[in-house]
């Protein structure tokens, strides 16, 4: 499944024509169950060379860890609506998305521990930068205990709850989707690499990072439009990048 999520999203990141994407399960049940118990005893069984059986761990977990990250990296906007079981890989698929919606029936877990794991496909990195709580992400990591969607917005782990289930969070996911597609590709992309530059630098590596940024994008045609736009109380549509010549 993750080496199908990362080649969507990769195909994605590289359409001119995509302005923002929606990330659900196809189950009403659950956004994620949890690790697979039969696929993680193969990968700890014992090998004959130790060593050997270290480096293929190694690769599988890095390709794991770069198939999440690729939400993170890709250059739209990824909206996820979580709904229903929202255990373990969950957090860290979420976690590496830009805003995160829950449905008022959502149970959350950040439940390696409880299996004998540290979480590594990202929640341990992610999670504590998103909610700015350490305290709160090591008790939830630590004690493997379940959460809810209001525990969750009070982190700011999600940033809405939706009343209801799948149906109703996808829907709202959408909406804002559509208003975010409305805006400039430029400034919509140029905004979300800002923004994860801006997560992992002092603010003064970011504000010279972003002047740096803008001397090229400011002189897009868009903002010319934006402002006439707004000036003028009038609705604009901007192009993507698939008529850019290179």
């Amino acid at each position: 499944m993750w080496t199908e999520l990362a080649h969507i999203v990769r195909h994605a990141s590289a359409d001119p024509d995509i302005r923002v994407l929606v990330l659900s399960s196809t189950s009403d049940a659950a956004f994620t169950a949890g690790l697979d118990l039969k696929s993680q005893a193969a990968l700890a069984a014992p090998a004959p060379d130790p060593a050997r059986k270290a480096l293929a761990l190694h690769a599988h977990l890095s390709a794991f860890q770069s198939a999440v990250s690729s939400l993170s990296a890709c250059r739209q906007p990824v909206i996820c609506a979580l709904h229903g079981i929202a255990l373990g890989l969950a957090i860290d698929i979420a976690a590496a998305c830009d805003i995160r919606l829950c449905a008022s029936d959502t149970s959350f877990g950040v439940f390696e521990v409880n299996v004998g794991l540290a979480a590594d496909i990202g929640t341990l990195q992610r999670f504590p930068k998103i909610t700015g709580n350490d305290s709160k992400v090591r008790e939830l990591a630590l004690m493997g205990r379940p959460f809810g969607p209001k525990e969750a917005e009070e982190m700011g782990f999600v940033s809405e709850i939706v009343d209801g289930g799948r149906a109703q969070v996808v829907a709202v996911a959408i909406e804002k989707a559509k208003v975010i597609a409305s805006r400039s590709p430029v400034a919509v992309i140029s905004t979300k690499h800002i923004l994860n530059h801006a997560r992992d630098h002092t603010v003064e590596q970011g504000l010279q990072y972003v002047a740096a940024w803008n001397m090229s994008m400011l002189q897009s045609s868009d903002t010319a439009k934006a402002m006439a736009a707004t000036r003028n109380k009038e609705p604009v549509t901007f192009s993507g990048f698939s008529d850019a010549k290179l």
